[in-house]
């Protein structure tokens, strides 16, 4: 436990980052900013919520205090674009995904208090994200991350026209095994949209932690918030909700269940 996330320690080698569903701001940032700084609008809404039903099958889970205009978790911390040629948001947001001002006239974030930021805030999560993952493996042989983010469906800064539904990446293949994509690809996600790897690949941490040469299986999904939201109310439409966690249910128990019967093969190769 840490001032600045929750860990929920599990019993299965599935972890599930919600890096963007904090929505404090510190009260020296907030003096800073604008009213649309204020409103925190970019945020993974009720992402702890909606996955809610995943304790419960023993999924170990990390979330943020602070949100995204404090600090985005999900960016390399040396300012790294995401996606090159792109439009991408900073390591520390200066303006929405509007492109409106999120601070006040000469109030941006200097380099030195980004730096305090990682420091404070980024480093933190991302030790907490290595020690869990880490432990998960020494327990299970390998261990799955699950990176749940969600957006609103029409973002014209990011991508043309509504969003898939449910949108995959493992960074073009690379931050899990090709098993592991393809089953998932292969779920019913029927009547919703899916799409792998399209405009969203996975961010930085997918990137990161996603070593399956190691064990190390990432995956990201970035879930359109026309599925389970009133979008331009920033509301929980739980009769949505309900309708969409049926699909989640079945993705995690897939990870689940991929992770441990991988673990048991190993465990009956290597007897």
């Amino acid at each position: 436990m840490s001032n600045s996330y929750t860990l929920i320690k599990g019993s299965v080698p599935l972890l599930i980052s919600m890096p963007h569903n904090g929505e404090a701001i510190p009260k020296d940032i907030a003096e800073v900013m604008t009213e649309k700084g204020h409103e925190v609008a970019d945020t993974d809404w009720y992402m702890d919520r909606l996955y809610a039903f995943a304790q419960k099958l023993g999924a170990y889970i990390l979330v943020p205090k602070f949100n995204r205009y404090v600090i985005d978790l999900n960016r390399d911390p040396d300012g790294v674009d995401l996606y090159p040629g792109a439009n991408n948001t900073e390591l520390c947001p200066t303006t929405a995904f509007d492109l409106s001002p999120l601070y006040k006239n000469d109030c941006q974030p200097t380099p030195e208090q980004i730096s305090e930021r990682v420091e404070l805030y980024w480093q933190p999560y991302h030790q907490a994200l290595a020690s869990t993952m880490q432990e998960i493996k020494s327990q299970f042989g390998q261990a799955v991350l699950l990176e749940a983010h969600s957006i609103r469906s029409q973002v014209p800064r990011f991508f043309q026209g509504q969003l898939p539904d449910f949108n995959f990446g493992n960074a073009d293949g690379k931050s899990c095994s090709p098993e592991l994509i393809s089953t998932i690809a292969g779920l019913d996600y029927a009547p919703y949209t899916m799409v792998c790897n399209g405009r969203f690949k996975g961010g930085y941490i997918t990137r990161a932690f996603g070593k399956p040469e190691i064990n190390y299986h990432a995956i990201q999904l970035e879930l359109s918030q026309f599925t389970y939201m009133n979008e331009q109310a920033m509301t929980y439409n739980e009769t949505l909700a309900v309708q969409v966690q049926p699909k989640l249910e079945t993705l995690v128990k897939t990870l689940i269940a991929f992770a441990t019967t991988e673990n048991a093969n190993k465990s009956v190769t290597n007897s």
